[in-house]
This record gives structure tokens, sequence and C-alpha cells, in this order.
């Protein structure tokens, strides 16, 4: 593709269809070099457009057309036109029934767009516009129709045959060794919501009755070797269908629920109704081979793609723009289970970090959307954090807003008007609006207003009429496109500690009486002052409780006050982002010193700080690792105007070693305290145990002593579970020991055979701090077990140096940079979706310094000059080189 040629599609350009596709009638005769495909529309022009039906044009792409007929009759090649992507058929009756044949190579298919040959199976991905690569079709979300999909192929090459809905019909065909299944969905959807698997699988079965009474059969399809490892998702499934009933009332509608696991897949898995396809990644688990956070993002995805059933298969997105109307839902209804499933402090936690490490980066870079984007040239794109993470917490705000039951309510509401249709974001809003009975009106600039606004708090305590004035001012950040923001409507959650850490009831200026301990206020202003009555000392504010707004705070906490809140805040989350913004600060004051070539010291009270967390015997161990757990190097980063990379990575490295020496015995007695023998769980505490066993070992090996390298080297041997595996070999691949390469040795001998765990093995090599990093990961490229078609691996490797490895990604030299550019190349021809996703590491470029700049940017010219460069690549690079 010409880099000149792409072109945005706008939000404000949306028109309804000209025609509607009531039911698709599809056929596929799969074979080992071309797959034909037959597909039977009943079209009819649609009577709300917004002018006469006029030509049928269709989408497609990559494929050759083998016919068109019309209402039974064959056209000549002279009725419709072909173009790259489209077929084109002037003046068609009113109604009609359209059939076209089309010829496929899967085989061929790279891209894993579309449908694609992966181990010699057969599958499908068509969000969001893959479908266009199986048939020409209306390949847009508010196309809904009824599919009946008929698969016919070897038997013994391809026993399973699956697609979307019930099993219908099922044949054998004489002579020929094939045969013959038909599907059908009786639910209508749109064209993304396709989805075919055949080849051979096995299967673990199981049931769930829902509480209406109805029976479902629940079936994990694996190749031949891996049933052993689909337990743990075939558990989550069952629980998220029973936490969906009991906490929304929403029941699966099929007669059967079925998910297939495949290797070579770009996204973690895809909702296609009744039919998920997911990636291996998150389906195969067992302690063996699978760490906790694998077990806890099995669970969690899992039950997302399962909420999708409602909020996004039975209620969809009217178009690509509404993304967040299905994806930002769902991630706050698999979050909130996730948090029923575990330690809700701990899951919000992780979930803020993943927010602040991926989406506030975003927001302030030269891809900064809203949560409903203006525009796009590669719908691809705009999978992003900002309309998953972000969208959700824009939920979360809305949840915070109504209560749970006015929530609930809303949810109701939407489902009992939108059941079956093709909406917008507003058409959600609307619904929590008319349900609650509250003006969300302001409140939906959040879908449209890109950036993260920034919350400056003060406060003024009057101690003789006993009252605190608290002053919020918001503002937001320019961001490409919108330089003027207007203000937000911010729930702001906070408390009042009086000296002994005691929560203050809460009485604003104006009540009649106190209204709990913690309030939401709507802040809605530029400036707005909040008067607390009849607060009887001076207060520590405890501000935005729970992280209720997707925003920067700025208070003027003293270290005092941190370490005060860090003691006494009945908010967990704020426990810890008080320890956190104490920590940052100190931090990067130590990185300003490094600057200036003062002498490193940190702070004897910060260290105390730490000892009394690390043995506080009342404290959740999974907590206290969160606790523990210094800010990381991105983190530090984003807080600087000009990031510096080394100085950064020596300062954190020095206060892992401070600490380290200063609490030596008490982290030595904490490990052993939390390395007990009992049986693998994947419970909240056993987890926590766990998190805080292999932070204190962190911390140990920071200090490379005799000892802390014992403990390390015979948990590498001796631990039986993959957590405590993967732990001490990450710590050992940072290292200089002997020790090091033995184990590396060991491991890939030992897991060579399972892909994903060589995956990890990939990943630490590719994080490892050493210097020669770089060179181990261009070495690994040419490894065996290395492929570079295969998204897994390339998230493995080469995102994990240059996504989770910033002081050898940046390194000076500028080695990376061209690394990283190379493989973006490489993957551009193969496989535009990973391409697009590793040239977003480059978007960020301005905030280093000059040198880095200079070959960043460098690096971002030679891949847009490069010729046959896709929408995908193209877009992400293009804009980050845009003037900010």
């Amino acid at each position: 593709m010409d880099k000149s040629t792409p072109q945005a599609i706008h939000l404000k350009d949306y028109a309804p269809p000209p025609y509607l596709i009531d039911t698709v009638d599809l056929a596929f005769d799969l074979g080992e070099d071309v797959t034909r495909v037959r597909s039977r529309l009943a079209i009819r022009a649609n009577p709300d457009a917004a002018s006469p039906a006029g030509a049928l044009v269709l989408d497609g792409q990559d494929m050759r057309l083998v016919s068109v007929a019309l209402d039974g009759r064959t056209l000549d090649p002279s009725e419709y036109s072909v173009g790259p992507e489209s077929l084109t058929i002037p003046g068609p009756p009113e109604a009609f029934s359209l059939e076209v044949v089309t010829e496929l190579k899967p085989q061929e298919n790279t891209s894993l767009s579309g449908l694609y040959r992966t181990s010699g199976n057969f599958c499908t991905q068509c969000e969001a516009e893959g479908f266009r690569k199986i048939t020409y079709f209306l390949d847009r979300p508010d196309v809904m129709a009824r599919y009946r999909t008929t698969i016919t192929a070897d038997a013994l090459k391809y026993p399973v045959m699956l697609s979307n809905g019930n099993l219908v019909a099922s044949s054998k065909m004489e002579g020929d060794g094939r045969h013959t299944v038909t599907w059908e969905d009786p639910f209508a959807k749109p064209s993304y919501l396709f989805a075919l698997v055949a080849g051979v699988l096995v299967h673990v079965e199981d049931s769930y009755v829902t509480r209406s009474g109805r029976t479902v059969t629940l079936r994990i399809y694996v190749e031949p070797g891996n049933q052993d490892k689909c337990g743990h998702a075939m558990a989550s499934l069952k629980k998220s269908m029973a936490w969906d009933e009991e906490v929304f009332g929403l029941e699966y509608d099929l007669d059967i629920f079925m998910i297939v696991a495949v290797g070579d897949f770009n996204m973690g898995a895809m909702e296609n109704k009744g039919l998920n396809v997911f990636n291996t990644k998150y389906v195969l688990a067992k302690p063996e081979t699978a760490t906790d956070t694998d077990f806890l993002g099995v669970e969690a995805v899992v039950a997302h793609e399962y909420f999708h059933n409602w909020t996004g298969n039975r209620v969809t997105c009217r178009d690509w723009f509404q993304l967040s109307l299905k994806e930002g839902l769902t991630v706050f209804r698999d979050q909130e289970f996730s948090s029923d499933m575990h330690s809700r402090p701990v899951k919000r936690i992780a979930d803020v970090q993943r927010l602040r490490a991926a989406q506030f980066p975003e927001d302030s870079g030269p891809m900064a959307h809203p949560v409903r984007p203006d525009s796009y040239i590669e719908i691809n794109n705009f999978y992003t954090t900002t309309v998953y993470e972000k969208g959700a917490e824009v939920v979360r705000m809305i949840h915070t807003l109504l209560g749970a039951d006015g929530f609930r309510k809303g949810m109701d509401l939407y489902f009992e008007r939108h059941d079956g249709q093709a909406v917008t974001c507003d058409d959600f809003v609307a619904a929590m609006e008319d349900a609650a009975g509250k003006d969300l009106g302001q409140f939906r600039r959040w879908y449209s207003q890109a950036g993260t606004p920034e919350l400056a708090v003060t406060g003024e305590y009057d101690a003789a009429a006993r009252t605190y004035r608290l002053t919020v001012r918001q503002s937001c950040p320019p961001t490409p496109g919108q330089p003027t923001k207007l203000p937000f409507h911010i729930p702001l959650a906070l408390g009042l500690l009086d000296p002994s850490g005691a929560d203050i009831p809460l009485r604003l200026a104006g009540e009649p009486g106190p209204a709990g301990t913690s309030r939401v206020l709507d802040v809605t202003g530029p400036e707005q002052v909040f008067e607390f009555v009849d607060v009887p000392r001076q207060p520590v504010p405890s501000l935005l409780r729970g992280f209720s707004a997707p925003v920067k705070l700025r208070a003027p906490y003293t270290d005092d006050d941190l370490t005060f809140l860090m003691a006494h805040d009945g908010d967990a989350f704020n426990r810890w982002e008080a320890g956190q913004t104490l920590a940052t600060r100190l931090l990067l004051d130590l990185v300003a010193d490094r600057a200036e070539n003062r002498p490193l010291e940190l702070s004897p009270g910060f260290i105390d700080a730490f000892s009394r967390i690390l043995k506080d015997p009342d404290l959740d161990p999974a907590f206290a690792a969160q606790a523990l757990t210094l800010p990381s190097e991105g983190y530090l980063g984003q807080q600087m105007p000009v990031i510096d990379v080394d100085g950064i990575h020596e300062v954190r490295t020095f206060a892992r070693r401070a600490i380290a020496g200063r609490l030596r015995d008490d982290l030595l007695a904490t490990y052993r305290a939390m390395g007990g023998n009992e049986p693998f769980s994947i419970d909240a505490a056993a987890i926590g145990r766990r998190a805080l066993k292999n932070l204190a070992l962190g911390y140990l090996m920071a200090l490379e002593d005799a000892e802390a390298v014992e403990l390390c080297v015979g948990q590498f041997h001796n631990a039986q579970a993959m957590t405590d595996v993967i732990a001490a070999l990450g710590l050992l691949a940072d290292t200089r020991l002997p020790q090091r390469e033995s184990a590396l040795r060991r491991f890939y001998d030992l897991w060579k055979d399972e892909p994903l765990v060589v995956d990890k093995w990939f990943s630490i090599q590719a994080m490892s701090e050493r210097p020669e990093t770089l060179d181990e990961v261009a070495a690994l490229l040419a490894h065996p077990a290395f492929e570079i078609r295969n998204p897994n691996k390339v998230y493995a490797l080469i995102g994990g140096f240059a996504g989770g490895n910033p002081v050898r990604f940046h390194d000076a030299g500028g080695g990376g940079y061209r690394f990283l550019a190379d493989q973006v190349l490489a993957l551009n021809r193969l496989n535009p979706q990973v391409a697009s996703r590793m040239v977003k590491m480059f978007a960020r470029w301005r905030k280093y310094d000059p040198r880095r700049q200079s070959l960043m940017r460098a690096e971002l010219e030679r891949i847009v000059a490069t010729p046959g460069l896709s929408r995908d690549v193209f877009e992400i690079a293009s804009k980050s080189l845009e003037a900010s």
C-alpha cells in the first residue's frame, strides 16, 4: 500500500447501511490447497437508510471471486465490478437473494485474520473486519443476521468441525471419506461474531444448570495432549455463569457453550457467539506449567469472553467507534468478577497499575484518543487500553455515581431496550440516566474528550469554626486534535482522618447531619470548594479512595502525611497509594541527586515504614507484596518531563539493595514464613503467600550473598509450582552467577515441548538487565523454538525486550531501536496487527533526551518510508511522527 493512500474514517460520517441482510447460509468446502465458500444472503433495502439504496457494495479482500448469482441467475462479469476491497452490483431489487462463491488459501494467511490454518487446523478471527476475507459481505457491526453454517471436509484430517449456535445436522459422505456438519445460530449477530474451527481436536466436557433449570453443555476443545490443562478454565467458566446470574440476572441462552484453544492467535480471546476462540495462553493451566498470574489471567479472560454473551453479543455496537460500549463494560464486569473471587483491594491495585502503566502514557502521547474515538485509519489499532481499561473506569464511575442498585437498574433497562440491537455508548448512558433518575449529560464528556484529567486539591482547617474547606481544581492537558477541554464530571471519593487515624463522620455545610465516613463528591466545575463542618481536629484527607476516577491527583501531602496514611487509612487502596507516592517522591529525589553527582542515601524512615509492613502479622500477604513493591521504572519515567533512563534504573537498583541490606533478617524470616509446604492452591491466600515470599527473595537477591543465592537456586530446582520456579529463574537471569546459564539450559530442556512455558523462557531472557541482553535477544530470533509468525513468541521475545526492559531497549547507542524497527518491518509483511503493536513502543519518543529522540525518530522515518507499509503500521508510525 502506498503510504499516501490510507484515509481516515470519521464518526461524524456514520450513516445507516443502505441494505440489510436477514439470513446468511454459508457452505465451506475445506481443502488442503483451496477452500471454497458459498454464501447465500437474503438482502433487502434498509427502510431507515439516509438515502435510496442504490448500488450494493460488499466488502471483500484477499480472495478469488468464482461466481455471483442474483435470485438464482448467475451474473455475467459485466453486471458487477470487483475492486481490491469490494464487490459492486449496480441497481439490485428492493429485496433479493445473492449467492457468492469465493476461493481462499487459508494456509497462506499469516495475518491470522479471516480464515487461516494453524497447526493443521482451520480457524477464524473475524473481529474487527476479518469476515470480508472469507466472503463478500456488508462487514459492519450494525448489519445483524441469522447464520446457518455447513462445513464439509476430510473426516480423518478434520474430525471436529464447529461453528456458532447449535449443531442441527451431521452426516458422512459415501465413498470419499468426507463428512458434513451444519450449525445454526438462532440469534441475529454481526459478521464479526462468526466463527469456524475444524481439525484434530479433543475436548473436556462438563455441564451447567441455569437458574431457570436448563442444562447447558460446556466443552473446551484443545489439541491432543492438553486435556489435563483445562480444569481451571472449565471451573472459571462455571463460576462466571453463576456470577452473571447472581449479580446481573443474566442467563446463558444456547444449548452448548464451546471454547477452542489455538496456539496462533492475535488476541487473547474472541467472544464469537457460542464458540469462543482463545489463545492457548488463556486456557491451558496447571501448577507445573502455569504461574499464579497465568491462573488469574485464565479466570479473568474466560469470564470476560463469557460475559460478552450479553454485553457485546446480545447487545452489540452500532459501529467500531462504539467499541468501548462492549469492551469497556465487559472489562468492568470481569474486574468485578475477579474482585469477588479474590482480594478486592489487591485486584483494584493491579487494575490501576495497568491503567497507569499503559493507558496514562497513551493519553499523553501522539496516539491519545477518546474512549469513543472520532476517527481511525485502521480499526485494529483502536483495541487500546483507552477503549478497554479507561472505558472500564468510565463504567466504574457510573457505578460509583449511581450506586450498586442504581447501576443494576440501569443494566436491566439497557437490556430491556436494546436486546438484539446494535447501539451506541449514548444509548448505554441514557439507560443508566433513565433508570436512576440522574443527569449524566456532562459525564458524557468522558466518552468524547481524550486525555487524563488532573485534580489539584488543597485543604484549609479552621479550628475555631471546626470547619475544613477542600478546594478542588480540575484541568486536562491538550491532546492531538483537542487543544482545550471542557470540565469533566468527576466522582471524588474521600474521607477525613483524625490524628488517631479514625475516620471522621462527614457533614457538608447545609446538611442536617453526617452521612457516613466516606463520601463521593461531584466535581463538575473548573474550581469548587467543599466545606465540611463539625470537624473536631485538623484532619488528614484521604483523597480519591478506591481510585474513584482515572485522574492524576496533586495534593500537598508531606512525607509525614503519607506515612500516616500508610499506617491508618481505612481505604486499602489509599494505604497502598500513600506508600507508592512516598516511594516515587523519594526515588525521583535520588534521580536528581545522581544527576548532580550527590551521594545516594535512602531515607531511614522510608525503610522503617517498609519494615513495619513486612512484620505486620495482620496484613494480607498479597496486599503486603503490593505495598512493598517499588514503583516501576516505567511509572517513574512518566513522572519526569524528560525520562532519565539510566538514572531511574541505577536509583531503583540502589534502593532495592539498601532496603535488602537493612531488612535482610526480616526478609529472610518472611521468606521462610511464607514458604510452607501446603498443597498447591490458587485461592487468594495461597497466591498472596507466594507473592510475598518471592518478593522477599527478590530483595535478598539484590545482595547476591551466598545465602540468598542458595535459597534462589534451591527454589529453582525444588519448587513444585511454576510460580516459584519462574520467580527464581528470573532473578538468576539478571545475574552473572555461574548458575545462570545452567538454570536456563535446564529449564528449556525440561519444558521445550510446552510452547507456553517456552514463551516464559524467552521473556525472562528478553527482560534481563544485563548489558548483553540485546545481543542475546537477537540470537534467540534464530532459536528453533522461536517462530515470528506466532504472536505469542513475538510478544514474549521482541515485546518483552522493547516493552519490558527500558534500560536495555533505550540504550544510548540506539541498537535496541534499530532492532525493533527491523522486526516491525519483518512483521509488517506477515502480520500487520502484531507489527502495529510493536511499533507503538516508539510512540512516546519525545519524552526522552535529544540523542534518544533523534535515534527513535530516525527509525520511525525509516518505517514510514518503507514501500508496501500496511495501514496498521502506517497509522501508528505516522501519528507518532506528527508534531504534538
